[in-house]
């Protein structure tokens, strides 16, 4: 079928994921006030799950009315611990204090697709992956977040799995892809099922 596909997304690793798996694709922002649409969702005590969901079909919505002929895809990602929402961290500081946190337990990552065509929903999927971290050093902390910090900023959990993030854990249940930020097989999956990729 070959319709456009949009990415509601500036995310670089989200981009490579399709482009490495010969997905085409334009990536686009869909500059929502993100924030805004997350502490609406906590103040009715929604579960990260639907949170993620949200955001997601929020990026997706908002460009398929500009583009109502392409497949928009709109993704987001939540990290939840011990009943509390992780937000990208401001600071190294803050960043070292979400590691200290979250070290020696487990937490969830909701990783959120949503397709738009002409403004409908039309796919929609969210992977849960559960990480668990080692006890590490505040020695060890704070020189990762030291040697990482450029990487590392923009990132939900304050770590990347394909890079020195790694050591981080002991433990993970759940889609490798979908720790990266874009649950990619099932999004193919459906791709293909459309008739969009050759298979």
């Amino acid at each position: 079928m070959n319709t456009r596909i949009i990415l509601a997304s500036q995310s670089e690793i989200r981009q490579q994921l399709l482009t490495n798996a010969q997905v085409p694709h334009v990536a686009r922002p869909a500059n929502l006030d993100e924030a805004a649409i997350r502490d609406a969702l906590l103040a009715e005590q929604a579960p990260a799950r639907d949170i993620a969901d949200a955001l997601a079909e929020a990026k997706a919505t908002k460009l398929s009315a500009k583009e109502p002929a392409a497949l928009v895809i709109g993704c987001d990602q939540v990290l939840a611990h011990q009943s509390r929402l992780l937000s990208k961290p401001a600071t190294p500081e803050e960043a070292l204090a979400q590691l200290i946190t979250m070290r020696g337990s487990t937490h969830e990552l909701f990783s959120a697709v949503v397709i738009y065509e002409d403004g409908t929903p039309q796919w929609r999927h969210v992977a849960r992956v559960r990480m668990t971290m080692r006890d590490l050093s505040d020695s060890y902390l704070k020189g990762y977040v030291t040697r990482n910090w450029d990487s590392i900023r923009h990132t939900v959990g304050c770590y990347k799995l394909e890079e020195e993030g790694a050591r981080l854990f002991s433990r993970v249940d759940g889609d490798y892809f979908s720790v990266l930020g874009l649950p990619l097989l099932d999004l193919i999956s459906y791709l293909s099922t459309r008739g969009e990729l050759e298979t």
